[in-house]
């Protein structure tokens, strides 16, 4: 991956880029959601599936209800996605607590695919960062005043999907091509219909709220106990939302090379397990809405393995007003977006005295 030359761009929500889009190449899950990428892999040969796979999808129009107010799109050939994990607890996800009042974003990502799809970086957004809500409007269309010091993750809360994605692009300056959300249960089901994800823990993780409890050592988790990992918290590190985002990471590193390596387009029935799971399990933006979209996507980004994956937590510090919240370090913070921005790698200088959650190397 080869560092292009800067471009002089502001910062604030003015300005974004334009991809280039052949064929309405839209970017999907990535990491989370991963597998609803590679899944369709190969998908031509599901032929008459594709009806029952496309029934699964629900969608959301979050051009329509964002408007004409965001960052203005560039035409450089990178991608952009925000992929939220929702902690809603309804349905069946009400095995994981008790919904008290709304759904939040539990994980959030914003994926840059950079011009040529070959390397990927990811931006995770700790929860728990104080930020400048703008104003939006809610998923019944009405209007949603905007905060200060507002937790990141109250955006999804009061005003859904839409709300979300515009308080990312305010923060970022930069337009989000996609959403993909994924919840709680259908992500358990995915892992468990890949055959489960191996990771190696150097210590062991016992956590009575994930339900999670490992030796030290090389383990296949099922999706249950996959589960259990992204959401630990309080037993690692400094139990801090900062911690669980470090093993949020490592355990999609191994993710997606459980994915790449399983051998789907040789094993139809496997290939259609996965595509069925992981259609019922996210929910992208309507643009993202048959399986013919989500396999161009897919193709597009084939040649990116987990190692050309480059993952960062934006950075922040501990709120001094408030140990259990997070405020973005916002000189650091700005070298993160902007590089995105110029379709550039991150620069490690960018993370430099951000907090860090003191879980890294927890999970392998």
């Amino acid at each position: 991956m080869t560092e292009q030359s800067e471009s002089s761009r502001g910062s604030g929500a003015g300005h974004g880029r334009r991809r280039k889009r052949p064929v309405r190449r839209r970017k999907g899950p990535v990491l989370l959601a991963g597998a609803a990428a590679v899944l369709v892999l190969g998908g031509a040969g599901l032929g008459y599936a594709y009806l029952k796979l496309d029934a699964n999808l629900q969608t959301v129009d979050i051009n329509a209800r964002l408007g004409t107010e965001r960052p203005d799109e560039v035409d450089d050939g990178s991608l952009d996605v925000l992929v939220l994990g929702s902690d809603s607890r309804s349905g069946d996800n009400g095995a994981y607590g008790r919904d008290e009042g709304g759904a939040r974003s539990d994980t959030a990502m914003v994926v840059h695919v950079h011009e040529g799809h070959k390397a990927a970086d990811v931006v995770s957004i700790p929860r728990d960062t104080l930020v400048d809500r703008p104003s939006c409007t809610d998923e019944e269309g009405n209007p949603v005043p905007g905060e200060q010091r507002a937790m990141f993750n109250t955006a999804y809360e009061v005003g859904g999907p839409a709300c979300a994605v515009k308080t990312v692009e305010s923060m970022s300056g930069i337009r989000m091509d996609h959403y993909v959300e994924v919840d709680f249960t259908g992500f358990k089901k995915l892992v468990d219909e890949l055959g489960g994800v191996e990771i190696t823990t150097t210590r062991a993780i016992k956590d009575d709220k994930s339900h999670l409890d490992l030796a030290p050592g090389t383990h296949t988790l099922d999706g249950e106990q996959s589960l259990g990992l992204v959401r630990t918290r309080k037993s690692v590190g400094d139990g801090s939302d900062l911690g669980r985002i470090q093993l949020q990471q490592a355990f999609m590193k191994a993710f997606m090379k459980q994915v790449k390596g399983i051998g789907v387009l040789t094993n139809p029935t496997k290939l259609y397990g996965l595509a069925d799971a992981a259609t019922k399990a996210i929910t992208p933006d309507s643009e993202l809405d048959s399986i013919q979209e989500l396999m161009g996507f897919a193709k597009g980004l084939s040649g990116i393995d987990a190692a050309d994956v480059h993952m960062v937590t934006l950075p922040v510090e501990y709120d001094p007003r408030d140990p259990n919240r997070v405020v973005p370090l916002e000189a650091q913070a700005q070298q993160v977006w902007e590089a995105l921005k110029d379709d550039r790698p991150i620069p490690a200088a960018a993370t430099e005295g951000s907090a860090t959650g003191q879980a890294e190397g927890v999970v392998q």
